[in-house]
């Protein structure tokens, strides 16, 4: 709460520039009424601001489809975009235009229980994110939008239990990396069919390189729509190309969805303000401050995360009932840079320094407190980049992924030292970033065969990102040899789903055989198991 009011005060400071009140004494004035009213001037039309009331469109504006997110016990936000002509800026005036919404207990909307309108403002590419509050914990619920004399399509989403309530069952499911070129979405047709609560997105979910220019394996299968995209308008028209998809479309629709990104919403392994190649550092800013803003255009996230210029905070934590604790992480804007003359390199010096930080100060301590004082039976770290060691051998010569947490010792150990020192945490990170599935037990010392186990790691594939890919290959067996931490790879496409219980976490591998076109069937390659109070994978 106090970290969205300081954010509501800078805005309400550009917005009335005569407002000079100490910050300090204007929060402890206001009272919860006010702040409600601050929160509803901030999200109507700016004075001066144009409104068009009555539109009319010349070809269907909900062509992104809708969404919902970042789900609380009493609400989620809903979200969709005005776009009849989505791949050339949206084909909306520079009005701002109302629209409607309603949340149901039913998809016929019988039962009609709040309902409301808002603005889609130009400024934020007509996008719509609507705060629904007064929901019942735990519960189904279906919503629509209407401008105009124009009906959106109707989503499904499902609030959390109240924190600390007894939860026997959270089923949910986690993807990443979805580059449009190297295969159809056919895993999302078939996560939308599953029984979920929730979906966890880890990143990548645009590539911002142009037609051609990161080639599948398999070979590239659609095209993108743009040479790279580095401003606002590029960025947006690149997702718009990505929600045109009907089977992402229909997996947004069906359950909330909880996202963080990784490098390619910005720049391929972008680290804080360091860009990949050639580009200035004001220049990476002003792009990174675009690619923050379509992020947040498109995705179903709180007013609390709008984007100030190149800077969003998007960690944050969810809890549900007195199950699980998601704690959703941001590994790209606020580490060092990597260290090492290409991505896998020999340790140096430099990448064991204890100053170095994948989270940053902040964010880092954020997450330490939420561990110490959660009260959830299993506490999930949400992030991109691979947290085990892992050990490629070439003759006697160690490499390590820089990029990853390997490439950030001091950050990595911190972390598994504060598992090895509480009890009942039962820490899980899932992972995405690697285009591939993993199953790896969190060491003390990777050093040592016989060292504690403290958590697991879960890493999942990618839905498209590398083309069809493979089961197994010769060297990822001599990689597994080296690292008896790890207890399973598979280098094909799909989605990792979960069911969490009191008694144990279930991992299920849901893979298809290719992605290069369209109806491939899914299957569950392999299940893990990691018992409560017991860390450590088992098959399942």
């Amino acid at each position: 709460m106090d970290h969205e009011r300081d954010q509501l005060f800078a805005r309400l400071e550009r917005l009335i520039p005569s407002v000079h009140m100490d910050r300090r004494d204007f929060l402890k004035s206001i009272g919860k009424g006010a702040f409600l009213a601050l929160i509803w001037t901030i999200t109507q039309p700016l004075p001066g601001t144009k409104v068009f009331a009555m539109p009319r469109y010349l070809s269907y504006p909900f062509r992104l489809g809708v969404a919902s997110g970042d789900p609380l016990p009493d609400g989620c936000i809903l979200w969709t975009r005005l776009a009849p002509v989505p791949l050339k800026g949206g084909g909306m005036s520079t009005y701002d235009i109302p629209v409607r919404w309603e949340v149901a207990e039913d998809d016929q909307f019988q039962r009609v229980i709040r309902k409301g309108e808002t603005t889609a403002r130009a400024t934020l590419g007509h996008s719509v994110h609507v705060d629904v509050r007064g929901l019942r914990p735990g519960r189904e619920y279906f919503y629509r939008f209407k401008s105009g004399s124009d009906i959106s399509a109707v989503g499904r989403t499902k609030t959390a239990p109240h924190k600390g309530d007894p939860t026997r069952r959270i089923n949910l499911a986690y993807a990443s990396c979805q580059q449009y070129e190297h295969g159809y979405y056919t895993a999302y047709q078939h996560m939308s069919r599953e029984d979920l609560d929730v979906v966890l997105h880890l990143g990548d979910y645009i590539y911002e390189y142009g037609p051609e220019k990161y080639l599948a394996s398999s070979g590239n299968v659609r095209r993108h729509n743009s040479p790279e995209v580095k401003s606002l308008g590029d960025y947006r028209n690149r997702y718009a190309q990505y929600r045109m998809d009907p089977d992402l479309q229909a997996a947004h629709a069906a359950f909330p969805w909880i996202v963080v990104w990784d490098d390619h919403e910005v720049d391929n392994n972008y680290a804080g303000s360091h860009p990949e190649h050639d580009q200035s550092p004001t220049a990476f800013l002003r792009r990174r401050a675009a690619a923050y803003q379509a992020y947040y255009e498109h995705m179903p996230m709180r007013l609390s995360t709008l984007p100030q210029g190149p800077q969003m905070k998007i960690y944050r934590r969810f809890t549900f009932g007195d199950l699980v604790e998601f704690n959703m992480l941001d590994t790209r804007q606020y580490r060092d840079n990597q260290v090492g003359s290409s991505k896998w390199s020999q340790m140096e010096e430099e990448s064991l320094n204890p100053q170095r930080t994948m989270l940053g100060e902040v964010q880092e301590n954020w997450l330490m407190k939420g561990l110490f004082q959660s009260k959830a039976r299993w506490n999930v770290l949400a992030q991109q980049v691979f947290f085990s060691r892992l050990d490629k051998r070439r003759g006697g010569d160690h490499y390590r992924n820089m990029d990853a947490w390997d490439g950030y010792v001091a950050s990595q150990h911190r972390l598994i030292q504060r598992f090895s020192e509480l009890k009942n945490v039962n820490p899980i990170i899932l992972t995405g970033d690697v285009h591939s599935n993993w199953a790896c037990d969190l060491k003390t010392d990777y050093n040592y065969s016989r060292s504690p186990v403290v958590g697991s790691e879960f890493v999942g594939t990618s839905i498209t990102s590398e083309g069809d890919g493979f089961d197994m290959k010769p060297y990822y067996l001599k990689l597994l040899a080296n690292n008896d931490h790890v207890h399973f790879f598979n280098g094909q496409r799909g989605y990792v789903r979960c069911q969490i219980t009191p008694e144990y976490w279930q991992t299920d591998y849901r893979i298809l055989p290719y992605v290069s076109k369209p109806g491939a069937p899914i299957v569950t390659r392999e299940s893990f198991v990691v018992e409560y109070g017991r860390p450590g994978i088992q098959k399942g």
